[in-house]
């Protein structure tokens, strides 16, 4: 188990037959589980969802989303000034975010068609016995607003 977020890269290559998307740095050491989530709505936040044992792999299967994490350093009352790591996925450049345990994370679709896939290290019973909720506004909006450049 790290106690970093990990960012592995993935790529595609492109040929007369078609395309391949990989991540061939990816393992699936420890994962006991997947789930799929799509959105019924463009730009609809699912955030914040914490585990303090639970490790979770993102990959972003269709479409954009942005996916952020903040490390929790107390349960019953986070600081609401902690730093957020905020990434953009998108399926046209296959990449993993690792979420250790002891953050929360959360995700906003930017497009109508995301999927998002994740990889989970706990079984849902397990889970279940280490979920644990802040508001999608918890740590202010601005994570999920879109950056203008």
């Amino acid at each position: 188990m790290e106690n970093e977020i990990k960012f592995i890269k993935g790529d595609q290559v492109v040929d007369d037959r078609g395309s391949v998307k990989f991540v061939n740095d990816f393992t699936f050491e420890g994962v006991k589980r997947f789930y799929l989530v799509e959105n019924h709505q463009i730009g609809f936040i699912r955030a914040w969802h914490g585990h303090k044992r639970e490790e979770k792999y993102v990959l972003v299967v269709d479409g954009v989303a942005i996916v952020a994490a903040v490390r929790i350093d107390n349960w019953d009352s986070p600081s609401k000034t902690s730093a957020i790591e905020r990434y953009v996925l998108s399926a046209n450049k296959p990449s993993i975010l690792y979420i250790p345990a002891g953050y929360a994370n959360g995700f906003k679709s930017l497009t109508p068609d995301s999927k998002i896939l994740f990889f989970s290290t706990s079984t849902l019973e397990d889970s279940k016995n280490d979920d644990i909720r802040f508001d999608s506004n918890y740590f202010g909006r601005q994570v999920w607003e879109i950056i203008e450049r």
